[in-house]
Parts: C-alpha cells; sequence; structure tokens
C-alpha cells in the first residue's frame, strides 16, 4: 500500500512539474524584431535572426499614408494571400509618424520576404532565420 501512495505522489509531482514548465515556456516573453518603413521603402533591407516566437513592430516614419506589413516565405507567390504569414500581419495599419505591432509569430529557420503593399515597397527586403 505504501508503495502504491508513492507512486501516485510520484505521478502527480511530475505531473504538476511538466505542466509547469510547459505553462512558463507559453508565457515567455515573445523578442521583437523593430522595422522602419519610410516613402516607398523599409530602412532594413535584411535582417537575420534566430529561431523563436517574434513580434513585429513596424513604424510609419512620415510616410504619409498608412502603412502595413506582409511576411512570406521565400520562394512562395507574394501576391497569393494564402501564402503570408498571417500573424505577422500588423493587428491595424499603422498612420502616419505612429508605430503599430504585430501577434506572435513563430519563425522557423529559412528565409523569408517581407514588403508593404500601402507603402508599394520592394519585396526584395530579406529576413533569414538560423
Amino acid at each position: 500500500m505504501k508503495k502504491l501512495i508513492s507512486m501516485f505522489v510520484l505521478l502527480l509531482s511530475v505531473t504538476f512539474t511538466a505542466q509547469a514548465q510547459d505553462k512558463m515556456m507559453k508565457d515567455a516573453p515573445t523578442k521583437v524584431i523593430a522595422l522602419e518603413q519610410t516613402k516607398g521603402e523599409f530602412t532594413q533591407k535584411q535582417i537575420v535572426v534566430n529561431e523563436g516566437t517574434y513580434t513585429f513592430s513596424i513604424a510609419n516614419n512620415n510616410v504619409g499614408t498608412d502603412v502595413g506589413f506582409v511576411l512570406v516565405p521565400k520562394g512562395k507567390d507574394i501576391s497569393n494571400p494564402e501564402n503570408h504569414i498571417k500573424t505577422a500581419y500588423v493587428t491595424a495599419v499603422v498612420p502616419n509618424n505612429t508605430t503599430g505591432s504585430s501577434n506572435a509569430t513563430t519563425l522557423k529557420k529559412g528565409e523569408y520576404v517581407y514588403f508593404c503593399p500601402l507603402n508599394k515597397t520592394t519585396t526584395d527586403n530579406v529576413l533569414i532565420v538560423e
């Protein structure tokens, strides 16, 4: 009987420890990738980051119109919204001289292209995830 109770207590403690670690990982703060847009372009043409979960902070530096943000795996058709990483979209268009942000986005190793269809930026901006 003592062995049975001991096994039960051990099982409960392992379960609670695993759940606590899982919760800590989910509550871990995301890192921020800060990008700035000026009229017709992003000031950062290439960014290199490690795999992880990020939010995108998009600054509208006197563009004169609202801006947004689109992230697509490199090599995919950027004109097809199905290829866009939707969590990387800013949560609302970013008005002139303000900053907006995206939801948390998990990035895996690879290359991505980013652009703004509202500001008509080029589509050769590259995010490399190592």
